[in-house]
Protein backbone atom coordinates (compact mmCIF):
# COMPACT_ATOMS: atom_id res chain seq x y z
CA UNK A 1 0.00 0.00 0.00
CA UNK A 2 1.96 2.96 -1.32
CA UNK A 3 -0.24 5.69 0.14
CA UNK A 4 1.80 8.07 2.32
CA UNK A 5 2.02 8.33 6.09
CA UNK A 6 0.54 11.66 7.18
CA UNK A 7 2.13 13.68 9.99
CA UNK A 8 0.99 16.98 11.48
CA UNK A 9 2.26 19.32 14.16
CA UNK A 10 1.80 22.87 15.37
CA UNK A 11 4.86 23.83 13.34
CA UNK A 12 8.31 22.39 12.71
CA UNK A 13 8.78 20.46 15.98
CA UNK A 14 7.23 17.25 14.69
CA UNK A 15 10.08 16.92 12.20
CA UNK A 16 11.95 15.37 15.15
CA UNK A 17 9.33 12.59 14.99
CA UNK A 18 9.44 12.46 11.18
CA UNK A 19 13.20 11.78 11.30
CA UNK A 20 12.69 8.78 13.60
CA UNK A 21 9.87 7.42 11.40
CA UNK A 22 11.90 7.85 8.21
CA UNK A 23 14.91 6.12 9.81
CA UNK A 24 12.79 3.13 10.86
CA UNK A 25 10.60 3.02 7.71
CA UNK A 26 12.83 4.29 4.87
CA UNK A 27 10.61 2.93 2.07
CA UNK A 28 7.46 4.75 3.22
CA UNK A 29 6.35 8.03 1.59
CA UNK A 30 5.34 10.82 3.98
CA UNK A 31 3.38 14.06 3.96
CA UNK A 32 4.08 16.53 6.75
CA UNK A 33 1.94 19.53 7.71
CA UNK A 34 3.61 22.29 9.74
CA UNK A 35 0.78 24.44 11.11
CA UNK A 36 3.26 27.15 12.12
CA UNK A 37 0.72 29.92 11.56
CA UNK A 38 -1.14 28.63 14.63
CA UNK A 39 1.85 27.67 16.81
CA UNK A 40 2.04 27.09 19.67
CA UNK A 41 -1.01 24.91 20.27
CA UNK A 42 -0.16 24.68 23.97
CA UNK A 43 -1.56 28.12 24.73
CA UNK A 44 -4.91 27.50 22.99
CA UNK A 45 -8.23 26.22 24.35
CA UNK A 46 -9.20 22.55 24.00
CA UNK A 47 -11.85 23.50 21.43
CA UNK A 48 -9.35 25.47 19.31
CA UNK A 49 -6.86 22.57 19.43
CA UNK A 50 -9.60 20.15 18.38
CA UNK A 51 -10.68 22.31 15.42
CA UNK A 52 -7.06 22.71 14.22
CA UNK A 53 -6.50 18.94 14.54
CA UNK A 54 -9.66 18.25 12.49
CA UNK A 55 -8.50 20.70 9.80
CA UNK A 56 -5.07 19.06 9.58
CA UNK A 57 -6.53 15.53 9.56
CA UNK A 58 -8.94 16.31 6.73
CA UNK A 59 -6.18 17.87 4.62
CA UNK A 60 -4.01 14.75 5.07
CA UNK A 61 -6.95 12.50 4.20
CA UNK A 62 -7.53 14.55 1.01
CA UNK A 63 -3.92 13.64 0.16
CA UNK A 64 -4.77 9.92 0.61
CA UNK A 65 -2.75 9.26 3.77
CA UNK A 66 -3.15 5.70 5.07
CA UNK A 67 -2.20 6.50 8.67
CA UNK A 68 -1.85 9.78 10.57
CA UNK A 69 0.75 10.58 13.20
CA UNK A 70 -0.35 13.41 15.51
CA UNK A 71 3.23 14.65 16.04
CA UNK A 72 2.22 17.12 18.72
CA UNK A 73 1.81 16.32 22.41
CA UNK A 74 -0.84 19.01 22.90
CA UNK A 75 -2.95 17.86 19.93
CA UNK A 76 -2.64 14.22 21.05
CA UNK A 77 -3.73 14.90 24.61
CA UNK A 78 -6.64 17.12 23.56
CA UNK A 79 -7.90 15.68 20.26
CA UNK A 80 -6.81 12.12 19.49
CA UNK A 81 -9.81 10.41 21.11
CA UNK A 82 -12.14 12.46 18.90
CA UNK A 83 -10.05 11.79 15.77
CA UNK A 84 -10.00 8.04 16.38
CA UNK A 85 -13.77 8.00 16.91
CA UNK A 86 -14.60 10.01 13.78
CA UNK A 87 -12.12 8.91 11.08
CA UNK A 88 -11.36 5.44 9.73
CA UNK A 89 -7.55 5.61 9.36
CA UNK A 90 -5.29 4.58 12.27
CA UNK A 91 -3.88 7.43 14.39
CA UNK A 92 -0.59 7.37 16.28
CA UNK A 93 -0.38 9.81 19.17
CA UNK A 94 2.39 11.26 21.27
CA UNK A 95 2.47 11.67 25.00
CA UNK A 96 5.28 12.52 27.44
CA UNK A 97 7.51 9.49 28.08
CA UNK A 98 6.67 9.08 31.78
CA UNK A 99 6.95 5.27 31.66
CA UNK A 100 10.63 5.08 30.56
CA UNK A 101 11.50 7.94 32.92
CA UNK A 102 9.94 6.04 35.84
CA UNK A 103 12.04 3.01 34.82
CA UNK A 104 15.32 4.98 34.54
CA UNK A 105 15.14 7.29 37.58
CA UNK A 106 17.33 6.41 40.55
CA UNK A 107 16.26 9.34 42.74
CA UNK A 108 12.54 8.63 42.03
CA UNK A 109 12.27 12.26 40.93
CA UNK A 110 11.38 13.09 37.33
CA UNK A 111 11.00 16.46 35.61
CA UNK A 112 8.55 17.04 32.75
CA UNK A 113 9.05 20.01 30.45
CA UNK A 114 5.91 20.48 28.35
CA UNK A 115 3.35 22.98 27.12
CA UNK A 116 0.47 24.22 29.23
CA UNK A 117 -1.97 22.37 26.94
CA UNK A 118 -0.24 19.05 27.61
CA UNK A 119 0.28 19.48 31.35
CA UNK A 120 -3.36 20.46 31.94
CA UNK A 121 -4.80 17.54 29.93
CA UNK A 122 -6.53 14.52 31.45
CA UNK A 123 -4.45 12.14 29.28
CA UNK A 124 -1.21 13.48 30.78
CA UNK A 125 -2.54 13.13 34.33
CA UNK A 126 -3.83 9.61 33.65
CA UNK A 127 -0.46 8.59 32.19
CA UNK A 128 1.37 10.06 35.19
CA UNK A 129 -0.94 8.25 37.59
CA UNK A 130 -0.55 4.94 35.73
CA UNK A 131 3.24 4.87 35.37
CA UNK A 132 4.63 7.16 38.07
CA UNK A 133 3.51 5.41 41.23
CA UNK A 134 6.07 6.12 43.92
CA UNK A 135 7.75 8.69 41.65
CA UNK A 136 7.74 12.42 42.29
CA UNK A 137 6.93 14.26 39.03
CA UNK A 138 7.82 17.95 38.68
CA UNK A 139 5.86 19.69 35.93
CA UNK A 140 7.29 22.73 34.19
CA UNK A 141 5.61 24.70 31.41
CA UNK A 142 8.15 25.53 28.69
CA UNK A 143 6.64 28.89 27.87
CA UNK A 144 8.35 30.57 24.90
CA UNK A 145 10.42 27.55 23.80
CA UNK A 146 8.22 26.62 20.83
CA UNK A 147 8.28 30.22 19.58
CA UNK A 148 12.09 30.27 19.66
CA UNK A 149 12.36 26.95 17.77
CA UNK A 150 9.85 28.22 15.18
CA UNK A 151 11.95 31.38 14.79
CA UNK A 152 15.15 29.37 14.25
CA UNK A 153 16.56 30.66 17.55
CA UNK A 154 17.54 27.31 19.08
CA UNK A 155 21.15 28.25 19.78
CA UNK A 156 20.40 31.67 21.27
CA UNK A 157 21.12 33.36 24.58
CA UNK A 158 17.36 33.72 25.14
CA UNK A 159 16.91 29.95 24.74
CA UNK A 160 19.73 29.23 27.20
CA UNK A 161 18.30 31.63 29.77
CA UNK A 162 14.78 30.22 29.48
CA UNK A 163 15.96 26.61 29.78
CA UNK A 164 18.14 27.47 32.77
CA UNK A 165 15.14 29.11 34.46
CA UNK A 166 12.97 26.04 33.81
CA UNK A 167 15.37 23.23 34.78
CA UNK A 168 17.10 24.76 37.82
CA UNK A 169 14.13 24.37 40.24
CA UNK A 170 13.72 20.72 39.17
CA UNK A 171 17.44 20.08 39.66
CA UNK A 172 17.23 21.58 43.14
CA UNK A 173 14.45 19.08 43.92
CA UNK A 174 16.73 16.16 42.95
CA UNK A 175 15.48 15.35 39.43
CA UNK A 176 17.67 12.85 37.55
CA UNK A 177 15.44 12.33 34.46
CA UNK A 178 14.02 15.09 32.27
CA UNK A 179 11.10 14.18 30.00
CA UNK A 180 10.65 16.39 26.94
CA UNK A 181 6.88 16.64 26.52
CA UNK A 182 6.77 18.56 23.25
CA UNK A 183 8.04 17.52 19.81
CA UNK A 184 9.77 20.89 19.38
CA UNK A 185 11.97 20.23 22.41
CA UNK A 186 14.34 17.57 21.00
CA UNK A 187 15.89 20.41 18.99
CA UNK A 188 17.08 22.00 22.24
CA UNK A 189 18.80 18.82 23.51
CA UNK A 190 22.30 20.15 22.58
CA UNK A 191 21.65 23.26 24.70
CA UNK A 192 20.21 21.18 27.55
CA UNK A 193 23.31 18.99 27.51
CA UNK A 194 25.43 22.10 27.98
CA UNK A 195 23.49 23.31 31.00
CA UNK A 196 22.48 20.04 32.72
CA UNK A 197 24.77 17.90 34.90
CA UNK A 198 26.02 14.78 33.10
CA UNK A 199 24.02 12.45 35.38
CA UNK A 200 20.67 13.74 34.04
CA UNK A 201 18.93 11.45 31.53
CA UNK A 202 16.97 13.28 28.81
CA UNK A 203 14.03 11.30 27.43
CA UNK A 204 11.82 12.04 24.42
CA UNK A 205 9.15 10.02 22.61
CA UNK A 206 10.51 9.94 19.04
CA UNK A 207 11.83 6.39 18.73
CA UNK A 208 8.84 4.90 20.58
CA UNK A 209 6.46 6.67 18.18
CA UNK A 210 8.36 5.31 15.17
CA UNK A 211 8.19 1.76 16.61
CA UNK A 212 4.45 2.11 17.19
CA UNK A 213 3.93 3.47 13.65
CA UNK A 214 5.74 0.44 12.22
CA UNK A 215 3.74 -1.97 14.40
CA UNK A 216 0.39 -0.45 13.36
CA UNK A 217 1.32 -0.52 9.66
CA UNK A 218 2.26 -4.21 9.93
CA UNK A 219 -0.90 -5.06 11.93
CA UNK A 220 -3.10 -3.39 9.28
CA UNK A 221 -1.24 -4.86 6.29
CA UNK A 222 -0.14 -1.37 5.20
CA UNK A 223 3.64 -1.56 5.47
CA UNK A 224 5.57 -1.41 2.19
CA UNK A 225 7.56 -4.64 1.98
CA UNK A 226 9.94 -3.84 -0.89
CA UNK A 227 12.96 -1.55 -0.71
CA UNK A 228 12.26 1.64 -2.67
CA UNK A 229 13.16 5.31 -2.86
CA UNK A 230 10.53 7.17 -0.86
CA UNK A 231 9.13 10.68 -1.42
CA UNK A 232 8.54 13.26 1.30
CA UNK A 233 6.36 16.34 0.89
CA UNK A 234 6.44 19.02 3.58
CA UNK A 235 3.89 21.83 3.72
CA UNK A 236 3.97 24.91 5.93
CA UNK A 237 1.53 27.80 6.23
CA UNK A 238 4.35 30.12 7.36
CA UNK A 239 7.70 31.06 5.75
CA UNK A 240 9.56 27.80 5.03
CA UNK A 241 13.17 28.78 5.86
CA UNK A 242 13.28 27.10 9.31
CA UNK A 243 11.75 23.94 7.86
CA UNK A 244 14.40 23.97 5.11
CA UNK A 245 17.12 24.16 7.77
CA UNK A 246 15.73 21.20 9.72
CA UNK A 247 14.97 18.69 6.94
CA UNK A 248 17.22 18.12 3.94
CA UNK A 249 17.52 15.43 1.31
CA UNK A 250 17.15 14.65 -2.40
CA UNK A 251 13.64 13.16 -2.09
CA UNK A 252 12.29 16.01 0.09
CA UNK A 253 10.04 18.77 -1.25
CA UNK A 254 9.11 21.74 0.95
CA UNK A 255 6.27 24.05 -0.08
CA UNK A 256 4.23 26.91 1.31
CA UNK A 257 0.54 26.03 1.55
CA UNK A 258 -2.19 28.28 2.95
CA UNK A 259 -4.18 25.94 5.18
Amino acid sequence: MHNPIGIFDSGVGGTSIWKEIHTMLPSEDTIYLADSKNAPYGAKSKEQILQLSIKNTELLLEKNCKLIVVACNTATTNAIDYLRSNYKVPFIGIEPAIKPAAFHTKTKKVGVLATKGTLSSSLFHNTSKMFAEGIEVFEQEGKGLVDLVEAGQVDSEEMRNLLQTYVNPMLEQGMDCLVLGCTHYPYVIPVLKEILPTNITIIDSGEAVARQTKAVLIKNGMKISESRTSKHNFYSNAPIMVLQDLVKGPSITINYLDF
